[in-house]
């Protein structure tokens, strides 16, 4: 539901905010991205792994002043850095609001610990009211400022930060109330103390995995400043964010249940092939009908949808789209180098991923060619996914013969759907209207025809 809000009113927003007011945000959120990503020391992801609760609270107290700590350097970065950060990014609009950037980073700090512990005690519940209310106070603050006339990309950055103060306060407040004694009574500072000794992994090794995957998401949309421009950033941060989100809400939800269960399913089989298999299952059959119709239809979709000025974003999203279907697929499992403790593998990858996107980057950006730069980023994107999902199902003694071949049976269904786009928008060149009226009658009878499926899938995901 919270991500639906965001993507209803998304038509609305696009056509009250220009693409440099989403560039503006993009560049923001990747500053804040990449520290918020590391904000806890990576301890966070230590919390799932106690047998105890007692000491997985002092876990939670471990991230919890790394935040505080982690904040502090940010915010003095900024105080003393403010004027060769603006240089760097070429973006002298956001001299404005980088006081924002330690508020941002502490809260996402605060909430990624906290969503940590809420997925160890099971209560996804808490989660689910806390983005809920979040996104209601994000989209009707940023409607409400842009029918007023306030349409900068300060407003953006400033609804953004709000939403994810309250979704942390809704979170913080929802488990404070339920454990508050439980707290009390067992996080010592001694504690504590055992616990950044105890899991020292998590900080020596795998922050520099995370900081590498981190700055590798958030690094198109700074490196595309620097090469080209604040709008087309815009245009890139829209064609990601509607591909990207939607799955987002999935990968996110499956990757938090699949570690709790990889965690019990290793210690009482040894390993988690079963449970690899059928997830792979489920993600490659969500995602290929999805990313496979807008890598055909993206620029139709987004000028009908966000208007005209933004078509250019729905070309991004089509040379996007066949990458997003890998990391998707891919994503969850990564949580498996944490379960199994091989951190330094995850750093390997994660370097890989770095390196193969600044080049790609790099090389479209000295040639002035966005479609080059983006191409590229792709097609790296695809091969590297490719080989880190791979990697994670030998890991975990799953069978890749199976899953090579559910792959192939989910791509022989949606190759008439591909065909018959093809034909009505290169064959006939129909306009945009009919192209995207065929894509959804397509899809619709895909559904209809796979419809035991989906309903066998969602009851699974609900149980």
């Amino acid at each position: 539901m919270a991500q639906a809000l965001g993507i209803l009113v998304m038509p609305v927003v696009t056509r009250l905010f220009a693409p440099e007011a989403f560039g503006l945000l993009a560049i923001f959120t990747s500053m804040t991205g990449i520290v918020g990503v590391i904000v806890c020391l990576r301890y966070e992801l230590a919390i799932m792994l106690p047998e105890s609760h007692e000491e997985a609270s002092n876990i939670l107290g471990v991230s919890l002043l790394s935040v505080i700590i982690m904040t502090t350097l940010s915010a003095l970065i900024v105080w003393l850095g403010n004027e060769t950060i603006i240089s760097l990014l070429h973006a002298p609009q956001l001299k404005n609001y980088l006081w924002l950037v330690p508020i941002a980073i502490f809260v996402q700090g605060a909430f990624l610990a906290l969503n940590y512990w809420n997925s160890r005690t099971k209560h996804f519940g808490r989660l689910s009211v806390a983005q809920v209310i979040s996104s209601l106070t994000t989209q009707t603050t940023k409607l409400a400022a842009g029918f007023a006339g306030f349409v900068s990309g300060g407003v953006l950055i400033g609804t953004s930060v709000l939403g994810s103060i309250v979704s942390t306060g809704m979170l913080g407040g929802q488990i404070w109330r339920d454990e508050n004694k439980f707290f009390c009574n067992h996080i010592r500072w001694k504690e504590i103390k055992k616990g950044y000794i105890r899991y020292k992994k998590f900080p020596l090794i795998d922050t520099w995995g995370g900081l590498l995957n981190s700055i590798s998401w958030q690094l198109p949309a700074l490196m595309l400043s620097s090469f080209f421009s604040v709008s087309t950033v815009g245009f890139y941060a829209l064609g990601l964010t509607l591909i990207k989100k939607p799955l987002s809400l999935i990968s996110g939800a499956l990757s938090q249940v699949f570690y709790q269960k990889a965690c019990k399913e290793k210690n009482l089989k040894g390993n988690n092939g079963e449970l690899v298999e059928n997830l792979m299952d489920k993600l490659m059959f969500i995602s290929i009908l999805p990313t496979a119709i807008l890598s055909m239809v993206g620029e139709e979709l987004f000028l009908v949808v966000f208007g005209e000025r933004w078509a250019e974003a729905g070309l991004y999203t089509q040379i996007l789209a066949p990458w997003v279907f890998f990391w998707f697929i891919s994503s969850p499992l990564s949580t498996l180098f944490l379960v199994y403790e091989r951190q330094g593998s995850a750093l390997f990858v994660n370097f890989i991923i770095f390196s193969t996107r600044i080049i790609s980057l790099y090389i479209g950006g000295i040639y002035q060619n966005i479609y080059l730069a983006l191409g590229l980023f792709s097609g790296t994107g695809i091969a590297v996914y490719a080989f880190y999902a791979a990697w994670n199902i030998r890991l975990s003694k799953a069978s890749g013969r199976r899953i090579f071949f559910n792959f192939l049976n989910y791509s022989i269904y949606s190759l008439p759907i591909i065909l018959c786009l093809f034909i009505v928008k290169y064959i006939f060149q129909f306009g945009p209207m009919i192209i995207l009226a065929t894509a959804v009658l397509v899809a619709t009878l895909y559904s209809l025809v796979f419809r035991g499926k989906y309903r066998a899938m969602i009851s699974t995901l609900v149980k």
